[in-house]
């Protein structure tokens, strides 16, 4: 399987390169092993998914920023995405969401996969545009589509909140390699096998993703979670929108 990355550069598509093969690298910064690619330039998506067998999609905005930047990049980037799939015959799309698509639900034991939006930002609400164009082309035109709710990728847990939310690297990779083979569409909580999570695993279950690793072992380290912090986005619930 041939897989176009978008957003290689970043942080999570710089983790996958090092773990996942065949990848065809690209980014609207280009680097060793990285082509340029704008994600919002049709024509130029359309190319790169010429003789590809599914789309990692990752490349965006990663935080909150103006309204009109991630309208033009993080939606309309995704349509062209969308678009140039099913255009040249790619079967198969992985749009990377968020947590902050749901942000401003309240921490609740196994919150499904595919709670109702709830976006705590412009970014959030971003990711879950994202999500409704995904399944607008798997209803549409039978692309199999699975959107990741992704929590905090990074190599540790760097704070209390991660002890419940953190995605490591190589879950990252596993998660992405179940979502490869799944048909459908699907919303997945993007998470590791953290004793303290509190996302359904059913998502997860259903495309074949087995997380292996816990934050819990940080858990001495990091302290305990500030328990008036109840909603799932944590500190970006606060942030001023735009900002």
């Amino acid at each position: 399987m041939t897989i176009l990355l978008t957003g290689a550069s970043g942080a999570i598509g710089t983790m996958l390169r090092e773990r996942l093969p065949a990848l065809r690298a690209t980014d609207v910064r280009p680097a060793d092993g990285v082509a340029e690619l704008d994600v919002t330039d049709a024509e130029a998506v359309r190319e790169a998914c010429r003789g590809i067998d599914a789309v990692v999609h990752l490349g965006g905005i990663a935080d909150e920023g103006p309204f009109e930047d991630v309208l033009a990049v993080n939606v309309r980037g995704t349509e062209r995405v969308l678009q140039a799939a099913r255009e040249t015959g790619v079967p198969r799309v992985v749009l990377a969401s968020s947590n902050h698509a749901v942000g401003l639900h309240p921490y609740t034991e196994d919150l499904p996969d595919d709670a109702q939006p709830r976006p705590d930002s412009y970014y959030g609400w971003s990711k879950a545009a994202m999500e409704s164009l995904g399944r607008l082309y798997h209803d549409r035109y039978g692309l199999h589509v699975v959107c990741l709710r992704i929590g905090s990728c990074k190599p540790r847990p760097e704070h209390p909140r991660d002890l419940a939310s953190w995605l490591s690297p190589d879950d990252m990779a596993r998660l992405v390699r179940a979502s490869l083979t799944a048909t459908g569409f699907h919303i997945v909580w993007g998470v590791s096998a953290n004793t303290r999570r509190w996302w359904s695993r059913a998502g997860g279950d259903a495309i074949g993703y087995e997380p292996r690793d816990d934050a819990e072992r940080w858990a001495g380290e990091l302290g305990e979670p500030d328990p008036t912090d109840d909603l799932v986005g944590g500190p970006m619930t606060r942030r001023p929108l735009g900002g």
